[in-house]
């Protein structure tokens, strides 16, 4: 930045970066003949053309030298700049970049140094306002499981308190769905894609806690959930938690769109050394060319389930996001309308 620096205390070249380049080169390229006017100017004894020549051919190799180290310091700042928002982009790394200069290279640090703050500033606001949401939304979920608590201790019939534990069950479901979309929000705002931890999965343990939050839906439409667990454990770039949420969406979204009395398979397992997990199911499908508005947000393919269940639209979308994110692959298969659907993670093996 030196170079540029002191070139930029020049009047005309102040305000133009292409004539700081012009003005090195032509330096640059008259070097070797004030050397040759040196040469044959001040040397004494007489001069052989072979002399001249040799002292051409080096003064031209010092000019290009010289010319090309010149021209590399004069760049530093578009490197400073492209590093800046490559750090930004990569890695949250707020860089302070010089905005005193008027030429291009010095715009363009100003608007690079700009867009970064406004960005850090979005950013920051949006966090801001999706926790205030999220604190406002457990709230108003709170509601309504302090009420069915006060009638538990009422000890009501069991039919009020079957209905009671139901609403129970699913505000902590509400909990749960908000506290994981706070932590992915902040995982995207805090960490970069290509710079996730890898961690083990235990897949024992999380079965649990998928069973837990599907359970009743089975049970509501006698639907039987077939676990295939060939694979124990695996090393992944993506949090317990969300890989448990993206596997409930998906086991619900089956259940919404299984026949009662139908069977939905899980199978956790090794292909072509990935890790592959599968939600196949044996309800209404849909066709190959829906499969693209499966995973849109707020999708046109938003449908009632077999039983009425309403659907958000956005479930798949965000399992999608979750998935990809986590250097993971989710697709979707079915072979036609009434023949089931089969939803496909895969994880490359870290």
């Amino acid at each position: 930045m030196k170079l540029y620096h002191n070139l930029s205390k020049i009047g005309f070249l102040k305000k133009s970066y292409a004539f700081k380049f012009l003005f090195v080169a032509f330096i640059g390229i008259h070097i070797p003949l004030i050397g040759i006017l040196f040469f044959v100017l001040y040397f004494n004894t007489s001069i052989s053309p072979t002399s001249v020549l040799f002292c051409s051919l080096i003064m031209t190799l010092l000019a290009t030298v010289f010319t090309v180290l010149a021209l590399k310091r004069l760049i530093r700042p578009i490197a400073i700049a492209s590093k800046a928002l490559d750090d930004y982009r990569n890695h949250r790394r707020l860089s302070v970049l010089p905005t005193e200069y008027s030429d291009e290279a010095g715009l363009l640090m100003s608007n690079i140094q700009e867009s970064i703050f406004e960005s850090e500033t979005f950013i920051n606001e949006k966090q801001d306002l999706i926790y205030m949401l999220s604190h406002d939304l457990k709230n108003f979920a709170g509601n309504p499981q302090g009420l069915a608590k006060l009638i538990i201790d009422e000890k009501p019939s069991d039919a009020i308190k079957d209905l009671a534990n139901l609403i129970c069950e699913s505000t902590n479901l509400q909990f749960r769905y908000i506290e994981n979309f706070i932590k992915l929000l902040n995982e995207q705002d805090q960490v970069t894609k290509i710079n996730q931890e890898s961690r083990i999965i235990l897949f024992a343990n999380i079965l649990p806690f998928i069973n837990e939050q599907v359970e009743q839906r089975l049970i509501d439409k006698n639907i039987t959930l077939d676990v295939s667990l060939e694979e124990q454990e695996a090393k992944l770039k993506i949090d317990e938690g969300l890989l448990i949420q993206v596997l409930v969406n998906l086991i619900s979204n089956a259940v919404k769109f299984s026949y009662f009395d139908g069977e939905i398979k899980l199978r956790i397992f090794n292909e072509n050394d990935n890790l592959v997990i599968t939600v196949s199911d044996n309800g209404i499908g849909f066709n190959d060319y829906q499969i693209d508005e499966l995973f849109k947000k707020f999708t046109k393919m938003s449908r009632l389930g077999t039983a009425n269940e309403s659907s958000t639209g956005i479930g798949l979308y965000l399992c999608k996001k979750i998935i990809e994110r986590s250097k993971g692959k989710l697709t979707a298969s079915s072979e036609g309308k009434n023949k089931g659907a089969e939803f496909k993670i895969e994880f490359k093996n870290c």
